[in-house]
């Protein structure tokens, strides 16, 4: 099994907002297209136009219909789902052959396709659904963080950032040092009560999720709600562990 290096200070990861994100999927298509040419790649496809269409995808957005409860109406919720790029990510210390790895010096969780036996243990392991096997390659793989872009010094600074961020029309991902307290990112999280997944469980997400805030039933009191207002986040951890046990059906 995997042993996991020393937690690192710097911790890169992705904040959502689910307020503002909108299913349109940008993040899951322009995600496709980068890592299909980049250091994960190739995201192959099988059957993409017939009736059981399958393959690699490493963003998925999901959307529900949440009901109405008290004076919040009913509302659409949209969840796009990624490796959150745990802390002591539970993928990395089933690998038997340390193909699954954790990055020292930024937090990121990769995969050595080289190592990789196709397995299927760390799918099996982990409890976010985040992992995609390639039938056709026979391996595993899984969000990189665009690690080969963000680094990647012949594009423009501003643009060093994962595809699925870039791609957002409406910014409702957010890129950065969730280790550092004065990051942009660590400064959103502490401003809108931004929570990680499933933290009972141990594995300590970096990823962070922003919470829908308070919806009006009527346009008055929609203009009268104050923009800062935020939603009770001990509402939204029993949402994510009905996302969850959605997902893994």
């Amino acid at each position: 099994m995997t042993a996991l290096p020393a937690p690192s200070k710097k911790k890169l990861g992705l904040v959502i907002d689910l307020d503002t994100c909108v299913g349109c999927h940008a993040c899951a298509v322009s995600c496709k297209e980068w890592n299909a040419g980049g250091i994960a790649g190739p995201l192959t496809d099988e059957r993409p136009y017939g009736k059981d269409p399958s393959g690699v995808w490493f963003n998925r957005v999901h959307s529900y219909e949440v009901e109405a409860a008290g004076d919040q109406p009913a509302t659409t919720l949209h969840f796009p789902r990624s490796c959150l790029h745990c802390e002591t990510p539970a993928c990395v210390t089933v690998c038997p052959t340390g193909a699954s790895y954790k990055r020292a010096e930024d937090g990121i969780v990769l995969v050595d396709e080289d190592k990789c036996i196709g397995c299927k243990l760390c799918s099996w392991a982990c409890p976010y659904g985040a992992r995609e096997y390639s039938a056709v390659e026979g391996v595993m793989k899984k969000c990189t963080l665009c690690v080969d872009r963000i680094y990647n010094e012949t594009i423009p600074e501003a643009q060093r950032q994962p595809a699925c961020v870039q791609a957002c029309p409406t910014k409702a991902r957010h890129f950065g040092d969730l280790g550092d307290p004065d990051s942009e990112v660590s400064k959103l999280v502490a401003e809108r009560g931004g929570v990680p997944l499933m933290p009972e469980l141990g594995y300590a997400p970096v990823n962070r999720y922003l919470p829908q805030r308070p919806r009006r039933a009527g346009p008055a009191d929609e203009a009268a709600a104050p923009a800062a207002e935020k939603l009770d986040t001990s509402q939204l951890n029993p949402l994510l562990r009905w996302l969850d046990r959605a997902l893994s059906r």
